[in-house]
Formats: structure tokens, C-alpha cells, sequence
């Protein structure tokens, strides 16, 4: 494990994870850590270039992990991980690997669930190929679940920074005033007062819509220069957004051990939080300095 460059805001750091975690360096970060936000390999059955674990070596893997880096996090700091889906081999049917991770994970560190978010992604190509486009039992898998746990039962957060624009019939209710209050057949009682103060923006569902079609970033631009291969299962820099966004505050620590591409890194820097990142593979490691301007120290 070592430092492979730094920024104003943080470090990059090639090794594995279990290196990180029984470095001197991690000391450093034992109870300061706000957020641990990461996309580790997800629980698949067939193992991909990426380095992903399979099946009951998985939940062993990951939840092993869990303990050590919940040891990393302040007491109002939450963990963020994004799971996909995962199925069984040979068979349109769905493995419970990602959910057996879940609660194998929150189990070994003693986590709390706050909340379950989904990641929508309406341009996902058309998959498990076999059982969606070739024998057509299956619609396509366009989804992501990303599990919000936390030591505490509250832990930092504060909605007001994630709000999203108010839609056109929002904003023409609080111009006018004009609704319908009383009690709904869902026995929900609107009152007379509720819509009449404007907030900014309105409170985001759990469910984001993240279309990741960029094929001519600054990240792949850079890559290509210097013939170095893109990381095939990057994540779109809008996640990591929102939850930093949602769950720190300027100057926080954001730590990504499965860092890959170092969206989380890059997306932290903007925002002002210090952040730690991890990777293990060079080729990636070298590639994610595209993603900072030039004033990254190598």
C-alpha cells in the first residue's frame, strides 16, 4: 500500500483495502471519518476483469470488512454502499448474494438501515442478455441498490441540501395558494398552511435517476491520451454527489475504499470535503489523475 498522489482536498492510495485498513496511515482516520462511500465489486456469480468475488466467498469477503471500517467513521458518520444485482448461473432467476451481503455486513458491524435508495438508470443496455434479449422471460435489470447504514439512529443529514426544483404544479400552488385541503382517502389531512411556504426546492425521493451515458469526459479524454484502459464499471459522479452533499459538510472526510475510477475523490474535491480513496489496480489508479486538473501532486 502507498500513496499514489495528492490534491488540495485528498489522497489516492494504491493497494487493496485490507492493506489500507492495517496501514499506519489508516490510524489517522480511526473515528474522524463522516461518510464511507464506496461501490465494491458487486456480488456476481462469474468473476469479471475487475476483480470481483463470487458467490459464498463474497458475503465472506465484504462482511469481513465491515467491523474495520465502521472502526474508521465518527459517531454521526454513515456508510454508503451501492450493491447490484446479482443471478443465480444458468438461470433467469435472482441470486439473494446482494442481500445476504447486506445483512451479513450490518450484522458484523453492528449497523443501523436508515434507508434503502434505489439508482435508476433508463439507458441501461438490455440485460441478463440470455434471459432478456435471446429468449425474452425477463425485462431488462436498469436498477442499483445503495444502502444507507450508520452507527447512530441519527446520524448527520440534513435534506435541505439535496432539494430539487419544485415541478410546474408546485409551483403554481404556492404562486396562488389555491388547494384542495381537508383529509384524503388515504386518511392523510392536508392543512390549510401546507403549501403555502416556499423552501427552495422540494424534498428528493429515494429513487435517483442517473443515466451514466458520458463516453467524452475529461476522465476518458485523459485516458485515451495515455493509453490507459477506462474502468469498465465507472460510477456516474452523481451519486456520490448527492450523498456528500446529503450526509457532510464542507471540510468532512469522505473515504471511498474501492475507489476505481475515483469518482468519489473527484466529486468530494469540487465540494470542498478532504477525502481517502483505495484502489488496488495501477492501470486505474494511473487513470483517475485525469479526472483532477493539473495541480495534482504525483
Amino acid at each position: 500500500m502507498e500513496l499514489a498522489y495528492s490534491s488540495l482536498y485528498g489522497s489516492m492510495y494504491r493497494g487493496t483495502v485490507e492493506d489500507f485498513l492495517d496501514s499506519s496511515a489508516c490510524k489517522e482516520f480511526a473515528g474522524k471519518v463522516q461518510l464511507i462511500f464506496t461501490s465494491p465489486p458487486f456480488p456476481l456469480n462469474r468473476k469479471k476483469k475487475y476483480g470481483n468475488k463470487a458467490g459464498d466467498e463474497y458475503i465472506t469477503w465484504l462482511s469481513g470488512l465491515a467491523s474495520k471500517l465502521k472502526k474508521l467513521l465518527k459517531p454521526s458518520g454513515s456508510i454508503v454502499i451501492e450493491i447490484g444485482n446479482a443471478w443465480e448461473p444458468g438461470s433467469p432467476t435472482m441470486s439473494t448474494l446482494a442481500l445476504e451481503t447486506l445483512l451479513q455486513f450490518k450484522k458484523k458491524a453492528r449497523l443501523h438501515l436508515i434507508e434503502q435508495f434505489i439508482a435508476y438508470n433508463p439507458a441501461r443496455l438490455p440485460g441478463p442478455a440470455q434471459w432478456v434479449n435471446v429468449e425474452r422471460i425477463r425485462v431488462k435489470d436498469a436498477f442499483t441498490h445503495l444502502w444507507w447504514m450508520a452507527p447512530s439512529t441519527k446520524p448527520n443529514a440534513n435534506n435541505r441540501n439535496v432539494l430539487v426544483p419544485y415541478s410546474d404544479s408546485m409551483r403554481k400552488l404556492l404562486e396562488t395558494g389555491q388547494y384542495n385541503s381537508g383529509k384524503r382517502p388515504s386518511e392523510h389531512h392536508i392543512g390549510e398552511n401546507s403549501f403555502k411556504s416556499n423552501n427552495g426546492g422540494a424534498i428528493p425521493s429515494n429513487v435517483l435517476i442517473v443515466s451514466n451515458t458520458s463516453s467524452n469526459d475529461p476522465y476518458q479524454d485523459y485516458c485515451r491520451r495515455n493509453g490507459l484502459l477506462t474502468h469498465p464499471a465507472r460510477m456516474p459522479k452523481e451519486l456520490p454527489s448527492f450523498f456528500i452533499k446529503f450526509l457532510t459538510e464542507p471540510g468532512d472526510i469522505v473515504l471511498d475504499p474501492f475507489a476505481g475510477s475515483n469518482t468519489t475523490g473527484s466529486v468530494a474535491e469540487v465540494l470542498q470535503r478532504r477525502w481517502v480513496s483505495i484502489e488496488q489496480d495501477s492501470g486505474y489508479v494511473e487513470g483517475s489523475k485525469g479526472r483532477f486538473s493539473p495541480e495534482v501532486k504525483v
